[in-house]
């Protein structure tokens, strides 16, 4: 049995722990509150995108933009991997590094040749040194924003449409609930008409229908980087609102587990506690008898 001594010291270190573990649970609560309203805030704006592409849809064909046309054979595939800076958020990383592994050997048994981008450092320490590596995009994921989606999004399109790559692809964790993130890959170039699946009831319209001002090839030329953008941006929220509520989560459990030893750890100092006391009692009551 420990000393009274060491059992103090445990408990000490534990009530550190917990402090630190609350306090990482308030702060990414609150994060998570702001990412959720971000989040919300992007599914507003996707939608009413969505609507306008959708009601031109019947006049838009793939030839009219160079993100929409697919490539007749896709060799070149570049997988955009978004995963956190920062760890202690349980298996927020680790569930997506594993689906990241089965889609790479997917798309190797099929004979593609497969490279990465990332959107965050874990991803990066992981792949960096396994596969070729298009471009590290550090320090976009603790705070999303449209600026840093922006560029990536160019730089990527750029990419496709010079070649170098065929098919583009993020793999990023949905965001189900704190308790649930699902990874889950998404095609973004070139730009898939199932896009558009999130619209209004109404009927596709022709371009003899309307009037278009600008032309429709000059609008479709504002209108798909700018969707582009948005899926980026989105994805970064998802890993946003995923990451923060996966450490809400592991601090909840860290903190309850902490708890639960610091009982045990109590009852067990109680008892060292009370057989010193016996044993004293015992060894005056010894000498008493002695004398």
């Amino acid at each position: 049995m420990a000393s009274i001594k060491e059992y103090n010291r445990k408990l000490s270190s534990l009530k550190n722990t917990v402090k630190i573990t609350k306090t990482m649970k308030m702060v990414s609560a609150s994060k998570l509150r702001r990412a959720q309203e971000a989040e919300n805030r992007a599914k507003d704006y996707a939608h009413e995108v969505n609507n306008l592409i959708y009601r031109v849809a019947g006049s838009v064909e793939q030839e009219m933009h160079p993100l929409l046309m697919p490539r007749s054979e896709a060799k070149n595939i570049l997988l955009l991997v978004f995963s956190s800076d920062k760890g202690l958020c349980g298996g927020f990383n680790n569930t997506l590094i594993k689906f990241v592994e089965r889609q790479v050997a997917e798309l190797g048994a099929a004979g593609k040749d497969v490279s990465m981008a990332f959107c965050g450092r874990r991803g990066f320490l992981h792949f960096g040194d396994r596969l070729p590596v298009f471009k590290n995009y550090a320090g976009v994921t603790a705070a999303p924003n449209s600026r840093d989606a922006s560029e990536i999004a160019d730089e990527l399109a750029e990419a496709y449409v010079n070649g170098s790559f065929d098919e583009v692809h993020m793999i990023y964790n949905h965001f189900a609930s704190p308790l649930s993130q699902v990874p889950q890959m998404d095609q973004l170039m070139p730009l898939p008409m199932s896009t558009l699946e999130d619209h209004d009831q109404v009927d596709a319209i022709r371009e003899d229908d309307f009037i278009s001002e600008p032309p429709l090839s000059e609008l479709l030329e504002r209108l798909v980087p700018m969707l582009v953008v948005f899926k980026v941006f989105y994805a970064l929220l998802e890993n946003a609102a995923g990451e923060h509520g996966a450490r809400m989560t592991a601090m909840d459990n860290a903190t309850t587990n902490a708890n639960k030893m610091i009982d045990e750890y109590t009852l067990l100092r109680n008892r060292a506690r009370q057989a010193a006391i016996t044993t004293e009692l015992i060894e005056i009551i010894s000498g008493a008898e002695a004398l």
